[in-house]
């Protein structure tokens, strides 16, 4: 594993890990072929290849790192442009990777509306549609990648990228492997709105759900929703933000903080609106407690091996760390080794069922009493984790170091 080209953005901190890594361990650093590059046209992964000196042959492939698409307006935008109706180029081939690609994404903007949209901050423009785009660009490296090497040495393939990055799909492949997963509510097809939501938690009894943007990240889109069967009455709790107008349609926003509505208006527009973009609605599995906190765990999976965790504890239904959860060891939570080994067994065969993947960093659930474990998310760019260790490395020198090793056995 001597060369490597990183598609990510500039200059973030996931960026520069790695780069850190990689100077620490003697290997050269990665070459960079930025999100924007690659959707101006500026740039390709062929030049990219030109830049490392034409790497071609099978043996001699660079390890190709696909990293978050997240934090630049520019990059958002560009991407909702993309997955446009209209956009320019664009074939039906491109869409082979996303799992949902037939279903049409609520009133469409065109690619010239998406590249007008100015930035204001945390609000949420196009979710599907933005996701409609970042599948085509993928489909679109994928295909580029095959014309460049006999087999493509991707840390994450594109394809495993586009189902992870989808709830619906991930906890479909899970649960068809034998994964513990949350119980399905309904499939997303089966709940178009806010009254068939309703009808189907009173005619399964599942009285408390998770509403998921299926493609959220970072607690975006996630609310924590439960009914009263004998009174109707609801609550949510949910990072959402709205504001409503007269004379338009309402801004959604990632309030970055937690929020409880109860008035079934906003309830009902909050979740209409998840479900039109693509939900996943699964049941509120209890959490396992330390103090009067509820948890689950960041387990990180590198080439097989779980390594780097973290606990994630809050008074809250949603426990994501920017959330201002605590965040601990799992030896700080008091978890047995037995337990531990459960959720690394756990974590290690959720990813198992990607294989074309080295890396994730997975959301395992315990639930309450028992303490069997959940699989409740899995997250491709997964492994931004501060102040972590394993075997003394931080997490990206631990995957630059485990992924040469395993490298370096493959060729023996």
């Amino acid at each position: 594993m001597g060369t490597m080209i990183l598609i990510g953005n500039p200059g973030n901190k996931r960026t520069e890990g790695l780069q850190r890594a990689r100077l620490s361990l003697g290997l050269a650093p990665a070459e960079v072929l930025t999100y924007q590059e690659l959707l101006t046209g500026e740039r390709s992964l062929e030049a990219a290849l030109s830049a490392l000196g034409n790497c071609r042959e099978q043996g001699d492939e660079p390890l190709l790192r696909l990293d978050a698409p997240g934090e630049l307006f520019e990059v958002e935008r560009a991407l909702i442009a993309l997955g446009a109706p209209d956009a320019a180029g664009r074939t039906t081939d491109d869409e082979r990777l996303l799992p949902y690609a037939g279903r049409p994404d609520p009133q469409p903007m065109s690619a010239r509306a998406a590249a007008a949209l100015t930035e204001q901050e945390g609000r949420l423009y196009h979710p599907s549609q933005w996701f409609r785009g970042f599948g085509r660009l993928l489909g679109k490296l994928e295909r580029e990648a095959k014309e460049l090497w006999p087999l493509p040495n991707w840390l994450n393939a594109p394809a495993d990228i586009a189902a992870m990055f989808d709830k619906r799909r991930t906890q479909a492949l899970l649960h068809q492997a034998g994964v513990p997963v949350p119980a399905l509510l309904l499939s997303s097809e089966l709940l178009p709105d806010y009254e068939a939501l309703r009808g189907a938690m009173k005619e399964r009894r599942m009285f408390r759900v998770f509403v998921k943007l299926a493609a959220g990240s970072g607690a975006s889109g996630v609310l924590a929703y439960q009914l009263n069967p004998a009174t109707g009455a609801e609550e949510a709790v949910t990072t959402l933000g709205i504001e409503r107008y007269a004379a338009r349609p309402p801004l959604l926003y990632n309030a970055i903080k937690l929020r409880r509505y109860s008035d079934p208006a906003i309830v009902r527009l909050l979740v209409n609106w998840l479900l039109r973009h693509g939900a996943q609605v699964e049941q509120w599995v209890p959490k396992a407690t330390v103090g009067e906190r509820s948890f689950d765990i960041r387990q990180l999976v590198v080439a097989g091996e779980a390594c780097h965790s973290v606990v994630r504890a809050s008074r809250t239904p949603i426990t994501n760390l920017h959330l201002r959860s605590e965040r601990m060891s799992v030896e700080e939570a008091g978890l047995s080794s037995d337990t531990r080994h459960a959720v690394r067994s756990c974590a290690e065969r959720a990813l198992a069922v990607f294989p074309q993947s080295k890396v994730a960093g997975i959301d395992v659930l315990l639930s309450s009493g028992s303490l069997s474990p959940h699989i409740v998310d899995m997250n491709p760019f997964g492994d931004l984790l501060y102040r972590v260790a394993y075997k003394g490395d931080d997490t990206y020198t631990w995957e630059m170091r485990r992924i040469a090793a395993q490298a370096a056995a493959s060729r023996l």
